[in-house]
C-alpha cells in the first residue's frame, strides 16, 4: 500500500512541476550544463522541446539524447515535455 502511495506522490510531483529547460532552435548542446546544474539542485527537471529543436527527431529521442549526455535518467515523455532525475 505504501508503495502504491509513494508512486502517486512521485507522480503527482513530477506532473505539478513547471517546465525549466527550454529545448529551442540551437540544439542540446546549449542545455547540457544547465540541465546538469538543475538536477544537482532538484530532485526532477521538466524540458519542453520546442518545434524548432525537433526538426525531424521525436522528442522520445531527443530527450533520451539529452538524459545521455546529461547523466540523467529519463523518467517519462509527454506530448513535446520530458522529465529527467539523477
Amino acid at each position: 500500500m505504501r508503495d502504491i502511495m509513494d508512486q502517486a506522490s512521485r507522480k503527482q510531483r513530477i506532473h505539478d512541476l513547471d517546465v525549466t529547460v527550454w529545448v529551442g532552435k540551437n540544439g542540446l548542446d546549449p542545455v547540457v550544463g544547465e540541465l546538469e546544474t538543475q538536477l544537482d539542485e532538484a530532485e526532477f527537471v521538466k524540458a519542453k522541446f520546442l518545434r524548432a529543436a525537433r526538426g525531424g527527431s521525436t522528442t522520445e529521442d531527443l530527450a533520451a539524447e539529452l538524459a545521455e549526455r546529461a547523466g540523467a535518467d529519463l523518467v517519462r515523455t509527454r506530448g513535446h515535455t520530458a522529465v529527467f532525475e539523477r
